[in-house]
């Protein structure tokens, strides 16, 4: 059997073993990581999309497309403008809040795998 027939034969093995449910601890790390991030990622988008929906509504509006309000549609306008102006600045908050409040755990798992992988 060829060193490719095997590698394949390996790999398909693979998919059908069943994966451990302990997990690693650099799993671990990772998932720390993510559960730090993507609230603040999540927050970002939907805020930052509805900034822009609000923003396009009050460019209809002062262009009068949509109804014949220009200084409201303007007034709406600039709120967007202000909503999509923050939403990295808001990004940033929380996900230094996040960051300050699971640095600890992450810290110590970090450093528990370094010393794993020096010893």
């Amino acid at each position: 059997m060829e060193n490719k027939d095997i590698q394949t034969i390996e790999r398909i093995k693979a998919n059908y073993i069943e994966k451990t449910k302990e997990k690693s601890k650099i799993e671990e790390l990772k998932e720390l990581d993510k559960k730090v991030k993507k609230p603040a990622l999540i927050f970002a988008y939907i805020y930052g999309i509805v900034g822009s929906l609000v923003l396009g509504t009050g460019m209809c509006l002062a262009m009068k497309i949509i109804g014949s309000m220009m200084a409201f549609g303007i007034v709406v306008g600039v709120i967007g403008i202000g909503m999509v102006s923050s939403t990295y600045t808001l990004y940033k908050k929380i996900l230094q809040r996040r960051k300050s409040k699971f640095s600890q755990e992450i810290i110590e798992k970090s450093d528990e795998l370094l010393n794993e992988k020096g010893e």
